[in-house]
């Protein structure tokens, strides 16, 4: 009997063991995911490259605390402030844990400069940034809130790609807009360039930051290093986890020069964060995604699986509303409630994970081979004749 608490709905199947883009069940059965842990994977299941960092740091040491210096850690900022906007980076354990310090990381900038009561946060009505209490609350969520009061003051919301919108809830007091640069749970809505840029330009303007979350679009998943770079704009903060680790906990705030200044000791803190075990990981995960033609691999096989996702809709029109996306972050929108196609997909050995709006999320491991992407096509395929 287990005593797990029930805040997941798990589905009934067990993994022995995964090796590249498929999975094997306990009770014998291969199945291509295309769920890697909710984008978590990167690079895919059992990757050599971070089996090997694991191995060799496991046999040094873990966890020191961040009382003492972490050259594992201080490699791995460097390398990400060298390829990024970031000049100064704090290692955290997970997504929401990464939002929490940005908002952090936000107010306080203001605090230094002298203008404490420049502590309110913009958000998406509707949106995703974790779990906690500070993140549901901006996720601007009733569904997510609903339990868990009292409402956590310091959050106002705008409609997705409405800049108008936006705009309104803009005041004195407006420290930071908080967007996910692309939306994954929230129904893999992607904002367009020039809503990016024009974001960019009115943050600008009434001297506001601009977070970018990229925990799930980020670390190569959109083609790109980080999905903003699609727009030519750079954030003044940007959180990161999933990708970044390849499976093993690892998040983290990216931020500029001008805000970091304001993050002296004792203003934040991680137990946990930035260990040698998860710093060697992530080093790990930038050696592959930083080779060279890696990126340019992930734009061209998403573009083809893009084009053929397309194809199936045009296909089946009744079916599937839209394909939604960047990169290697794909949504089917359907017209009807998507539990049923998931687990058809699932039946035929595809997995596959919700978002909202009826969206069918489809998340390989970055360094997917075209066959395996061409299995897909044909099993969701198969799906949708099957459903009609």
């Amino acid at each position: 009997m287990s005593a797990l608490a029930k805040n997941y709905n798990r589905r009934k199947i067990a993994f022995k063991k995964g090796k590249g883009s498929f999975l094997y069940s306990t009770n014998g059965k291969k199945y291509l995911d295309f769920v890697q842990g909710i984008a978590v994977n990167s690079l895919g299941h059992s990757n050599p490259h971070l089996i090997k960092a694991i191995n060799k740091q496991s046999k040094k040491v873990w966890h020191v605390s961040n009382a003492f210096l972490i050259p594992e850690g201080e490699k791995l900022s460097s390398r990400l402030a060298k390829k990024t906007f970031a000049s100064a980076i704090i290692f955290q354990n997970s997504g929401a844990e990464a939002t929490e310090a940005a908002i952090k990381v936000a107010r306080r900038y203001f605090y230094s400069v002298g203008k404490p009561k420049k502590n309110r946060i913009i958000c998406i009505k509707n949106s995703f940034h974790g779990r906690t209490i500070a993140a549901i609350n901006a996720s601007g969520s009733k569904k997510m809130i609903e339990g868990f009061g009292p409402k956590v003051p310091g959050f106002d919301h705008f409609e997705f790609g409405n800049l108008k919108s936006l705009k309104k809830k803009i005041t004195n007091n407006t420290a930071a807009v908080l967007i996910e640069t692309l939306l994954g749970e929230g129904g893999i809505k992607v904002h367009s360039k020039i809503f990016l840029k024009n974001l960019r330009k009115i943050c600008n303007k009434k001297n506001i930051l601009l977070i970018l979350d990229e925990v799930q679009c980020g670390i190569g998943r959109s083609g790109k290093f980080f999905a903003f770079e699609h727009a030519k704009i750079k954030p003044d903060i940007v959180p990161i986890a999933k990708g970044i680790g390849g499976g093993f906990p690892i998040g983290a705030v990216l931020m500029t020069k001008k805000v970091a200044s304001a993050m002296i000791p004792g203003t934040h803190g991680s137990t946990l964060g930035g260990n040698p075990l998860a710093m060697s990981v992530g080093n790990a995960v930038l050696d592959m995604i930083f080779k060279k033609g890696f990126l340019q691999n992930v734009q061209k096989i998403s573009s083809y699986f893009n084009s053929e996702l397309i194809k199936i809709k045009n296909d089946y029109p009744k079916l599937i509303k839209e394909v939604r996306g960047t990169g290697l972050l794909i949504g089917l929108q359907l017209f009807k409630e998507q539990a049923k196609f998931i687990k058809k997909l699932e039946d035929n050995k595809l997995l596959t994970i919700r978002a909202a709006e009826n969206v069918v999320r489809i998340l390989p491991p970055l360094n997917v081979k075209k066959s395996e992407i061409n299995l897909a096509i044909n099993i969701i395929r198969k799906v949708c004749k099957n459903l009609m």
